[in-house]
């Protein structure tokens, strides 16, 4: 792992801790995905920018990194307390399709969404429809371990009987006689033993869309369940990282590390991730309060509460400004500041892929190659210590200043010294487009057209046409581009 020493900040003992627990070159991340039942929205933007960012880091730490990234198709039910309609299967009756053409259609929505966010695939997509084999067979572990109970079709896990050996709610901090207090009401109201079991397996209607032949009886897997199945298949019984929005953490992660205790006897992560929610203009984020935005809306534009349509990358960009754990507050400003942002590193970019080096002769200036090493230090200490994105962006914005200084002739490269110039120029761009991912959105049909326009621009400047030198300025001005007239050059750069 270099000389790289991470740190995380490990839910289950409330503190930060070496990350020794991976074992290089393998790390194993599972991240829990979407339910595919309508669009992406903003919430789900977090999550997948928060662990591709992770990924990308360890990675480029030089780890081999197995991403597992489930898609729910399956079990999640509309209501609390294993109750309601699947969510899939309401939606496919909605729009008089299959539950599985909902769901490939918004699988396939989903991933245009997130390829236009610029993350990685990852390693593994497992769907819980196909890992119903897997799942059935931990039911059957469970069961064979004393710590869940058949009613009428339906399997239920035993809480309170694991809870005897090994605490329930250890993950969020809930204690169990608390949760058994607040839910008294329910007592007594369904097949449940105690109001905090979960279901495992449920027996399905003759109404219901989505079921499979099981032990039991007809039914489908409990929502909890296919995590469990597919991170121990594809990661084994306890793996590095697993990740998710912070409203996972109970009780669908709870549920994940009683599953795991009771088949395996440990816990199936060794450490939990979770980014925090976003709300909107300080309220969370939800269809009844008229703030749902999807991110097709965001890239459009295409909803009341926006006052301009935020590309892809200002939204990725948005996101990585502020640290996963950190509550993110959406407005038009905090795009738009985002906005201005984004552009300013991808000026950078693009300058520091133009810029050579001189071989001019000239004394080193120490306390310029100082301050450029200080700052690659803290921008790599920033993502060690808990991926801290917002910071490491900090430093990243300090190291823009000297290559905007060269660039302007206020500073000579040959003053850096070449090994300390190439290590400006080459962390500078891996940061921006290995690390956070970002990238310039432009076309061959915009470069040409701003090639094209910079070359008019310079004729009329020769020919002293003013007039044309105005026009051409201020038509790439409504286009978004400003004009750099520099001493022995003429550029362009995004309008900031």
């Amino acid at each position: 792992m270099k000389s790289h020493q991470l740190k995380l900040y490990n839910t289950l003992s409330r503190q930060k801790e070496e990350f020794q627990a991976i074992n290089p070159p393998f790390v194993g991340l599972y991240v829990c995905g979407p339910t595919v039942y309508g669009d992406a929205h903003l919430g789900h933007g977090r999550p997948a920018i928060t662990f591709d960012t992770v990924n990308r880091y360890l990675t480029h730490l030089g780890y081999r990194v197995r991403y597992v990234r489930n898609i729910t198709d399956v079990g999640h039910l509309t209501g609390d307390a294993d109750e309601g309609e699947d969510k899939i299967a309401k939606k496919a009756k909605l729009e008089q399709l299959e539950p599985m053409e909902v769901a490939q259609q918004y699988t396939d929505t989903y991933h245009r969404d997130m390829a236009a966010l610029n993350t990685w695939k990852p390693s593994i997509e497992p769907r819980a429809t196909g890992h119903i084999p897997e799942q059935i067979a931990l039911v059957e572990a469970i069961l064979k371990e004393g710590l869940a109970y058949e009613v009428n079709g339906s399997v239920y896990f035993d809480t309170l009987k694991y809870n005897e050996k090994t605490p329930y709610g250890k993950l969020s901090g809930r204690v169990i006689d608390e949760l058994m207090s607040g839910s008294r009401d329910l007592d007594g109201q369904g097949e449940k033993r105690n109001a905090v079991d979960f279901a495992l397996w449920k027996n399905a209607s003759v109404e219901h869309l989505m079921k499979w032949d099981s032990p039991w009886g007809v039914g489908f897997p409990g929502w909890h369940l296919e995590c469990t199945a597919m991170s121990s298949k594809y990661l084994g019984t306890q793996f590095d990282i697993h990740g998710g929005g912070m409203d996972l953490m109970f009780p669908h992660h709870e549920c994940e590390i009683a599953q795991g205790n009771a088949c395996n006897h440990k816990d199936p992560a060794r450490y939990w991730m979770h980014n925090n929610m976003i709300t909107i203009n300080g309220q969370k984020m939800g269809k009844s309060l008229g703030n749902f935005i999807t991110l097709q809306e965001l890239f459009t534009g295409n909803h009341k509460l926006l006052a301009q349509a935020y590309s892809p990358m200002t939204i990725r960009y948005f996101i990585l400004t502020a640290h996963y754990r950190s509550t993110l507050d959406f407005s038009n400003d905090a795009l738009q500041a985002a906005q201005k942002g984004y552009k300013k590193i991808i000026n950078g970019l693009r300058i520091a892929k133009s810029l050579l080096f001189d071989e001019a002769d000239a004394l080193v200036d120490s306390e310029q190659v100082s301050q450029i090493e200080s700052s690659i230090t803290a921008a790599y200490r920033a993502m060690d210590d808990d991926f801290n994105t917002a910071q490491a962006i900090g430093h990243l914005f300090n190291l823009l200043k000297k290559i905007n200084s060269i660039f302007t002739g206020q500073l000579s490269a040959a003053t850096l010294g070449k090994e300390t110039f190439d290590k400006l120029i080459q962390t500078y761009i891996t940061f921006v487009e290995e690390i956070l991912g970002l990238m310039e959105e432009k076309s061959d049909v915009q470069n040409g057209m701003i090639d094209l326009l910079l070359k008019l621009y310079s004729e009329a400047k020769t020919a002293r046409d003013y007039a044309k030198v105005d026009e051409i300025r201020a038509g790439l001005k409504s286009m978004g581009f400003v004009v750099k007239d520099m001493k022995d050059k003429i550029d362009w750069a995004y309008e900031e």
